[in-house]
């Protein structure tokens, strides 16, 4: 289904980055992997096993100018870029009263920042492409809000708007822009949380149960895909049903 083309994926070492990775490799696409730091190569192997072409870059995509010269590297080496996922965020909670003004701005220069540097930057790239696909990796908090998270709810919202803009800007060069707004997803952020506080959770989710990272990867699939064509500017949650 994505035989031939190249995807771009930020933040793809661990969590949903690696498993939308991983899922496009089993689909045929090739990948450049983008994190913070490259110091294991995991994701890259994995995909090469299912007979890919795989390469990872290190660059802090809050920065503006590293971003531009590896997306330029990334061009150079593959040829061409056909697909790219913004899945680069952290979190650094805090109730507003509490929050620094660091983890204000840290929060939203990876999560919304970073997304608009890469498209920027890769804009070009993509433009060359029959058909170019940007999926935004957002979340149902910044579709809701939450206590404690106003940092990481500010920029999936922010991200949600860039979704919008970037779609009507670019749909004239057969390129979408779509985002993905997941709920709670079993990673191994959530693993970690006490066991009251996931089965919280789950009581107000409609399916009563986490989603896997592979849900959010399969959505994306098929946003990639030529079987999502004509969808641009939509976000769609992946939550079992909690922000009905």
């Amino acid at each position: 289904m994505l035989n031939d083309k190249t995807a771009v994926i930020t933040g793809a070492s661990r969590g949903i980055g690696r498993e939308i990775a991983l899922e496009f490799a089993k689909l045929g696409a090739n990948l450049a992997i983008i994190d913070l730091k490259v110091d294991e190569t995991a994701t890259v192997e994995s995909a090469e096993a299912l007979g890919v072409k795989s390469k990872a870059y290190e660059c802090n995509v809050v920065d503006f100018v590293q971003s531009k010269e590896v997306c330029g590297q990334i061009a150079k080496d593959f040829g061409s870029v056909d697909i790219l996922v913004n899945n680069a965020g952290i979190t650094k909670d805090g109730l507003i009263l509490m929050m620094s003004e660091s983890d204000f701005d840290d929060v939203i220069n990876v999560n919304l920042k970073g997304a608009f540097n890469f498209t920027k930057h890769m804009a070009r790239y993509l433009m060359k492409s029959k058909a170019g696909r940007i999926i935004n990796i957002s979340s149902v908090i910044g579709i809701a809000g939450n206590i404690g998270q106003a940092n990481y709810s500010a920029s999936k919202a922010g991200l949600i708007g860039l979704t919008k803009s970037t779609a009507r800007e670019f749909a004239g060069k057969n390129i979408t822009c779509n985002a993905i707004a997941p709920g709670f997803i079993e990673t191994d952020m959530t693993a970690s949380l006490p066991e009251e506080i996931v089965a919280n959770m789950k009581n107000n989710i409609p399916l009563k149960r986490m989603g896997s990272a592979a849900d959010v990867a399969s959505l994306a699939a098929f946003l990639a895909s030529d079987s999502a064509s004509y969808i641009t500017g939509e976000v769609i949650k992946v939550d079992g049903g909690m922000c009905i």
